[in-house]
């Protein structure tokens, strides 16, 4: 299988660049399905049904959330009823949304699925569990978790406990791309944290000025999404061939 993972999109920045050089990128890594995680697409954080339509427009298969996706609460239905958005399979099964979504392709079905780690994030079911049952449910696909954590400790623990098991367990959250993409011993591609798609000239995607302000006063400073110097964090994965690469774009 063939797979693009574009990390976090963050704001105008990264979506509109995204959307003009997404063509560009798939010619270039030619893939079975395009993954994006879209959690922070929106200036308030989250998504809306306009923003996720746009990036399925432009050539996104699937987006993924994590602990913003219910952010904008005028997008609970759309989470309900798209088949290509999915929030933390880990969330609470009456939380807006679903966790799974699958995909026929020319190669084969696929499932592509969202998980939430537990250290330094909001309470959550336990990931290594809520990806035993999805393992279970969905045996004939090949499996693509998102996992959305702040630990890389946690994020390598699950790499490993899924090898085998799942074709990728791509890492966000952190918006810094690793440099640790690479095949585990049993087959799953991998990497820590795929990166931020969004301004290169920010912290984490928000204003410089405003989050060295934030660590100087110990005050409360709102942030704003940076717009300057754009450009896209993800990663390739040619599971046939056991190519995997990172991709600064």
């Amino acid at each position: 299988m063939r797979v693009l993972f574009i990390g976090d999109i963050v704001g105008k920045a990264g979506s509109e660049y995204l959307k003009s050089h997404l063509k560009t990128l798939v010619s270039s890594y030619p893939s079975d399905i395009v993954v994006a995680n879209g959690e922070n697409i929106n200036p308030k954080n989250g998504i809306t049904q306009a923003e996720a339509e746009s990036l399925h427009f432009a050539g996104v298969d699937a987006i993924t959330l994590g602990n913003h996706a219910f952010r904008q609460q005028n997008v609970y239905g759309f989470l309900d009823d798209c088949p290509y958005i999915v929030r933390p399979a880990n969330y609470p099964s009456v939380s807006p949304g679903k966790g799974v979504a699958t995909f026929d392709t020319p190669k084969g079905r696929i499932a592509v699925a969202s998980l939430a780690g537990q250290v330094g994030l909001d309470p959550s079911d336990n990931a290594f569990y809520t990806a035993d049952r999805i393992v279970k449910e969905y045996p004939d696909h090949f499996l693509i978790i998102d996992f959305h954590a702040e630990a890389t400790s946690e994020k390598k623990a699950l790499g490993f406990y899924l090898d085998g098991r799942a074709g990728c367990v791509f890492g966000t959250h952190t918006h810094v791309q690793t440099a640790d993409e690479q095949f585990l011993p049993k087959g799953t591609a991998y990497i820590t944290d795929a990166g931020m798609t969004g301004s290169s000239e920010s912290v984490l995607g928000a204003k410089k000025d405003q989050a060295i302000s934030r660590f100087l006063t110990r005050a409360f400073v709102p942030l704003e999404q940076e717009e300057k110097s754009p450009e896209i964090n993800a990663v390739y994965a040619d599971t046939e061939k056991k190519q995997i690469v990172r991709i600064k774009m």
